[in-house]
């Protein structure tokens, strides 16, 4: 089976980009959570960054 990225519907806190990161690579959705928010305090570029990454993910729902 292919490992998929995509974003999540349940457990969402935004737009559900970190819990399909979290997924894709089998860790709790907190850890990427809290790396999200040091990243987008140093420097702002993990906002952008999160903004990319909720446009160009697809959703779960749209892949199944």
């Amino acid at each position: 089976m292919q490992k998929r990225l995509y974003k999540i519907e349940k457990g969402k806190k935004i737009d559900g980009v970190c819990g399909g990161i979290a997924e894709y690579f089998d860790i709790d959705p907190t850890v990427i959570r809290l790396a999200w928010i040091i990243f987008s305090c140093c420097g702002g570029s993990g906002i952008v960054a999160y903004l990319i990454a909720a446009i160009i993910m697809p959703r779960k729902s749209d892949i199944i």
